[in-house]
């Protein structure tokens, strides 16, 4: 088993319209498409939303964040997501052609694990 020593993190909005298709291409067609890329480990995305959680003896409420899905890949290296494999791979199917113009407020990261 390889071993992730980082997390790219990506997070953004979907024009509600175009929400069910950004999820499907997403699920059905970008996730496995970027899988296939060497040095790319896993894959997880969520979609936030408003909660509660203790802290120093007192809850504190949160609202969902202002980027509604967020994805996160476990990378083994930085040059993963610059090398040419990600960048064709994230050009495939429908992504680029039919979802990728309906998002906004995006936002990337790089984290190396601790």
């Amino acid at each position: 088993m390889t071993i992730s020593k980082f997390v790219f993190i990506v997070s953004m909005n979907i024009k509600k319209e175009y929400e069910d298709l950004f999820n499907e291409v997403y699920d059905k067609e970008h996730v496995p498409y970027l899988l296939k890329v060497s040095g790319v480990n896993k894959v997880t995305r969520g979609k936030g939303i408003p909660f509660n959680f203790s802290i120093g003896g007192e809850t504190k409420s949160m609202d969902a964040p202002n980027q509604k899905f967020v994805a996160m890949y476990e990378i083994e290296n930085p040059d993963v997501i610059n090398s040419k494999d990600w960048a064709i791979a994230v050009e495939k199917g429908r992504w680029s052609t039919h979802v990728r113009q309906h998002t906004y407020d995006r936002s990337h990261f790089l984290y190396e694990y601790c």
